[in-house]
């Protein structure tokens, strides 16, 4: 079993605000595979799927981001997953808008959510997905910047940032974290000429 696990706000008030780019990535993951998000008896909302002859799990948190965390841990009790089968995919103010960084492991870059998670899970070697979001102009504090919604032109801008998003997803569920990396640095080659989509 493999999680892809996104971090951001419940409710309608929040979809598309730039703190749930990771939920906004499931979300597109999920309807390309028509699967549909449905309620558990733990804090999370949970899609099943399968692909390549692998099962795996779609997570989002019915807490807020700074408690992503207590679902996470609550999957890995009631899954027994391992830290290298758990991607989190979340957004991030240290990327440019539509970017996509990956890493095997480590802090949580100032993320609350990421560190809830660490902190809950008790390690951070868990591979992730970050989603640039952009930084944060000087006229505004982070809270609201993050909890700004994106554009119209943004979301269209992104749904190339998801498709790209979902392929890695596909190669980490079928492969895990070494295939995902390899097909990162196919991507990584073919858009290099115009400097724009993915770095590690």
């Amino acid at each position: 079993m493999r999680v892809i696990f996104g971090i951001g706000n419940p409710g309608i008030r929040y979809e598309f605000t730039r703190h749930n780019a990771g939920f906004l990535l499931l979300d597109y993951f999920a309807q390309k595979k028509s699967l549909i998000f449905k309620e558990t008896i733990g804090e999370y909302l949970e899609a099943q799927g399968n692909f390549s002859g692998q099962d795996y799990l779609l997570i989002k948190p019915t807490t807020f981001v700074n408690n992503s965390g207590i679902a996470a841990r609550q999957v890995f009790d009631k899954y027994t997953i391992a830290p290298e089968d758990f991607l989190v995919v979340s957004d991030d103010t240290n990327l440019h808008n539509y970017t996509l960084r990956v890493r095997l492991s480590g802090g949580d870059g100032g993320h609350n959510g990421l560190s809830s998670v660490i902190f809950h899970l008790i390690t951070d070697q868990f591979p992730r997905i970050r989603i640039g979001i952009g930084s944060n102009p000087s006229d505004k504090v982070l809270s609201e910047y993050v909890l700004s919604e994106f554009s119209k032109n943004e979301l269209e801008e992104y749904q190339n940032t998801f498709i790209k998003g979902s392929k890695l997803i596909e190669e980490f569920i079928s492969g895990g974290s070494k295939k995902m990396l390899e097909t990162l640095s196919i991507l990584m080659k073919s858009e290099s000429q115009n400097n724009s989509g993915i770095i590690m």
